[in-house]
């Protein structure tokens, strides 16, 4: 573009709004964030328990999830996936893998944001940090951003707010409205990323415990859903990476008003009541003269192992020969399809990420552009992607960040 500087405010100084930032700054645009906190990155920093799991080797399309779930394939793509690499190398991320997952080698989360900000700044990116936006018109082509305190106006705008999940980091679900303002339609948006509650007395015999285990998720007596992994056992219900990715169906089931139910297998080298059966049994040989308890203790937590006996109606110095086939089998069904019916989700404001948000359809994937209004770009978890734990959503804002930067960048060659 020749002559006038072309102006392109983004909305949001976060994950997805920092790196198509830097992407758009090229040539002869100008480029301004606004952000409604007073400092940019907020989320970045609580991601991975501080330490930001950025990125995830296994990109396998099924870890991403929204209601056009074919349109996803058109986004996480081999070519974006290594261009974020390659863009995490060259602003100075030496990784640290684990598992597959990428997380900064001063495992910092801290070490993303600065760089990233940094590189905002050499690109001559403009932050402006307490600037809540409260309306988006247009006018003439141009767009007219007006905050508490300014109106700004711009030839393009990227809306990168963030979901409802985790207000207290700036992410209000405001970022909604401003899509509205052009027409969008905003699916429906449920808690995701969180933990699962229900209302049962044993709960707080159990919290703390954690176990390796596989779970699945009922909905109508029907499962949706497998995990395998570590749960943790709470006071109120349960926990842990396997929940959390069970948990935005289970959120948008028990709002649809279905019956969602967890089943989780304590043995989850055995699949079924036969295995388990033959299993303990071939145990009970091996372990002579060992109480119940004794019996389970090399596998299990004792306050699980407590809560299970108890809710199989077992004492704890019984012996496995002493029980009838019917507590056996009670015993049996609870290790291996311990089932818990669960009433309520974690808040938004306990929730690392939302499901739902503007539905793709309405955006061009390679581009992340509206379709409904020309050089307006929505990004990140405002749209309706969620991803499971492991760096998923975070792959997710820097791709689509990217998308939008690059063609904003690209129009100014």
């Amino acid at each position: 573009m020749c002559g006038d500087k072309m102006k392109t405010i983004i909305i949001g100084a976060g994950a997805s709004g920092l790196i198509s930032a830097i992407y758009a700054a090229k040539n002869s645009s100008e480029v301004i964030i606004l952000e409604r906190n007073d400092t940019s990155a907020k989320k970045i920093l609580i991601t991975g328990n501080g330490r930001c799991n950025y990125y995830n080797e296994d990109q396998n399309i099924n870890h991403y999830h929204s209601e056009n779930n074919e349109l996803i394939k058109d986004i996480i793509t081999k070519e974006n996936t290594d261009e974020i690499m390659n863009f995490f190398n060259k602003i100075g991320i030496v990784p640290k893998i684990k598992d597959g997952y990428y997380y900064p080698y001063s495992n910092q989360a801290t070490s993303i944001k600065e760089a990233l900000l940094t590189e905002a700044k050499i690109k001559g990116v403009k932050i402006i940090t307490g600037e809540n936006v409260t309306k988006i018109n247009k006018n003439n082509n141009k767009f007219v951003i007006e905050t508490e305190n300014n109106t700004y106006n711009a030839d393009k705008v990227i809306l990168a707010t963030g979901s409802k999940a985790y207000p207290k980091t700036g992410s209000d679900g405001s970022g909604y409205l401003l899509a509205r303002f052009f027409g969008h339609k905003i699916t429906n948006i449920y808690p995701s990323l969180s933990q699962l509650k229900g209302e049962e007395s044993y709960f707080k015999n159990w919290g703390g415990v954690r176990a390796d285990v596989k779970v699945s998720l009922l909905e109508n007596n029907k499962i949706i859903k497998e995990e395998k992994g570590e749960i943790q056992l709470t006071n109120n219900g349960v926990s842990g990476i396997c929940i959390f990715n069970l948990s935005g169906l289970a959120s948008k089931g028990l709002m649809e008003g279905k019956k969602e139910e967890i089943v989780i297998n304590f043995m989850p080298w055995l699949n079924n009541f036969n295995e388990a059966s033959n299993y303990l049994e071939e145990r009970n040989k091996k372990l002579k003269n060992r109480t119940i308890e004794q019996f389970l203790e090399g596998f299990l937590n004792y306050k699980l192992i407590h809560v299970i006996l108890k809710l199989s109606k077992i004492n704890k110095d019984d012996f496995w020969n002493e029980l009838n086939i019917e507590k056996k089998k009670n015993l049996i069904q609870k290790l291996i399809s311990f089932t818990l019916k669960i009433t309520k989700i974690s808040s938004f404001e306990e929730s690392q990420v939302c499901k739902g948000g503007v539905s793709l359809e309405e955006i061009n994937v390679k581009t992340m552009e509206s379709k409904l209004e020309k050089n307006l770009y929505i990004i990140g978890e405002l749209l309706d992607v969620d991803g499971d734990c492991g760096g998923y959503n975070l792959t997710f804002a820097w791709i689509s960040g990217m998308l939008a930067g690059k063609n904003i960048g690209d129009k100014n060659d």
